[in-house]
């Protein structure tokens, strides 16, 4: 089994409440997040056209940042999740380092990386995860990829090679109904 997100770029207006919820939820600290939501621009004016990524842990089939972690901290649970135990972390930063998609996440406070583990606490108790609930426009969702790809189409896999890094090496589970203008490699990204 493997879980994942959905995102639909149509919908997603980079308003940065999926980051928000997650913050809150983690309760991370100033200056780190593990989602991400980004908004770029492509063309020139005055034909400019615009899409957002909203990203964070993609939940790698092929998770090269548990692959490398050498204590066993980051481990996939049954449903496919790949999470990590704090506790077991030796803060080698070998998971920060490996992951071409910017997890995880270092904290220097605290000596240990860490994470999105899906919410796999909220899931288990029946919620969806915080930035899924946060999404003003629905355009994020989270589940069994089988579901996502049944309910939104099977062809959504080209999206993430419009936004990713190559996902040939780690098989990202993320399906992304892309802008066409996400294609566009003119990018520039919007900063406010």
């Amino acid at each position: 089994m493997s879980v994942g997100f959905y995102l639909d770029q149509n919908r997603c207006t980079g308003c940065r409440a999926c980051q928000v919820a997650c913050k809150d939820k983690n309760r991370l600290e100033v200056g780190i997040v593990y989602r991400e939501a980004h908004t770029y621009t492509v063309g020139a004016f005055p034909a400019t056209k615009a899409y957002s990524y909203s990203f964070g842990c993609n939940h790698c089939e092929n998770a090269v940042c548990l692959n490398n972690c050498p204590t066993g901290a980051i481990y996939r649970a049954a449903d496919g999740t790949v999470i990590q135990d704090q506790s077991l972390c030796i803060g080698c930063r070998m998971c920060v380092m490996s992951c071409p998609y910017g997890q995880p996440k270092f904290f220097p406070e605290k000596g240990v990386s860490g994470k999105c583990d899906g919410c796999y606490g909220l899931r288990e108790a029946g919620n969806e995860p915080a930035c899924v609930a946060g999404c003003p426009n629905r355009a994020l969702m989270f589940g069994d990829m089988e579901k996502l790809r049944a309910e939104f189409g099977p062809d959504l896999d080209e999206g993430s090679i419009a936004v990713l890094p190559s996902p040939a090496e780690t098989q990202p589970n993320v399906l992304i109904r892309a802008k066409e203008c996400a294609f566009d490699e003119d990018y520039h990204e919007l900063n406010w």
